[in-house]
């Protein structure tokens, strides 16, 4: 047995580095890098692309207070995340388009107006006020709500609908701004919604980048899936 590692007087052997990694669910992390090591193996980048990495980074350590100066070896870590990012483009560059068409309807954004409580009489009675113009809807939400949009006068957003309760995304996704609906059960509340405006989502560098980082995760799950069981070897 060949000792790897020595922690006060524990001594761990090559032949127990697997199993701890695997009880201190390190492993996982452990595979992911090395399949990305061995993705990025064959990637190039020039001189030129490293030196401007580097001094983004000095510059962005620079601008801490106080100035922080980076740690390890700089050049090779700046030229590992430089491959990473040449091959998210690789790994998904001619899939990002229709991806983004996939996606969007989960990407888009609202702003509403919301009034949520668990007593039918009341959900009914403001629904009334609202639609026939008694009261503001603000001035209703910020009374009678039972959420955090009371302190908001009602308005809830900019918010993506990706993760919303799927009835409450429905109607905001269907909904035209201004349309107003019936007190509507979402779990257990009743809420009342207003559809204030629809931002749709664009394909612009953010959007680019985090659809990339998935791209780049489902293919590194991909990867992580046919690898056979891990021994020491």
């Amino acid at each position: 047995m060949t000792a790897v590692l020595q922690v006060k007087d524990q001594v761990v052997t090559s032949e127990q580095i697997v199993g701890l990694l695997d009880r201190y669910q390190l492993l996982p992390r452990l595979l992911r890098e090395l399949v990305i090591d061995q993705a990025i193996a064959s990637i190039e980048c020039t001189s030129e692309e490293i030196g401007l990495a580097c001094q983004r980074v000095r510059e962005q350590h620079q601008r801490n207070q106080p100035p922080v100066e980076p740690s390890g070896n700089l050049d090779a870590l700046v030229t590992r995340d430089l491959k990473i990012q040449k091959l998210k483009q690789i790994v998904g560059g001619n899939k990002l388009e229709s991806y983004f068409l996939k996606r969007k309807s989960q990407l888009d954004q609202v702003i509403y107006s919301l009034i949520r409580t668990q007593d039918v009489g009341v959900a009914d009675e403001l629904y009334f006020r609202i639609q026939a113009g008694e009261q503001s809807f603000a001035e209703l939400a910020r009374e009678y709500s039972q959420g955090p949009e009371a302190k908001t006068r009602g308005l809830v957003g900019p918010v993506e609908l990706g993760g919303y309760h799927p009835t409450l995304a429905r109607l905001l996704t269907v909904g035209r701004p201004g349309q107003l609906w019936p007190p509507t059960a979402v779990g257990n509340w009743l809420v009342i919604v207003r559809l204030e405006q629809r931002l749709p989502a664009q394909l612009d560098e953010a959007t680019r980048q985090r659809l990339l980082d998935e791209l780049l995760e489902s293919w590194l799950q991909e990867q992580l899936s046919e690898l056979g069981t891990v021994t020491t070897g």
